[in-house]
């Protein structure tokens, strides 16, 4: 197992990442997956900006990028997160940026571990599961892992 955190053009934001690595691992438990190498990078809008347009053809922000190099039960992938779109979420939905970053970090992997949210009615089953993972995180952090 192998997660890591960098930055480009932004600082990683204060994350307690053992507990976190804990938590990733717990999510993927639930859909019967393995880690594998899975590489968050946290950035700036016009860095997500970048990727999207030279890697989807998209022309507009995100909060995230998840590049799936998942083989078989064992997932693996980069994920990108734009701070500068997390920030805003968090300002538009009127919740905690930091309970706005960990609801995007849960959807990575739960891209990974395959729950979509372009189809319909999936965008709902992913508002499901990431507060479900956002619930065994708030427990995590209580205790003394």
């Amino acid at each position: 197992m192998s997660i890591s955190y960098h930055a480009e053009g932004v600082s990683i934001p204060p994350i307690p990442k053992r507990k976190i690595n804990a938590w990733i691992k717990t999510i993927s438990k639930k859909f019967q997956k393995e880690i594998g190498e899975i590489t968050y990078i946290f950035c700036s809008d016009e860095k997500i900006l970048e990727i999207n347009q030279e890697y989807l053809q998209h022309d507009y922000f995100t909060d995230i990028i998840t590049f799936d190099y998942s083989e078989g039960d064992k997932i693996a992938g980069d994920i990108f997160i734009s701070l500068d779109t997390v920030k805003s979420n968090s300002e538009h939905y009127q919740t905690e940026y930091m309970n706005e970053l960990y609801r995007i970090i849960s959807h990575g992997i739960l891209h990974l571990c395959g729950v979509n949210d372009k189809g319909p009615g999936e965008r709902e089953i992913m508002e499901n599961e990431e507060n479900n993972a956002l619930s065994i995180l708030s427990e995590m952090l209580k205790s003394k892992i």
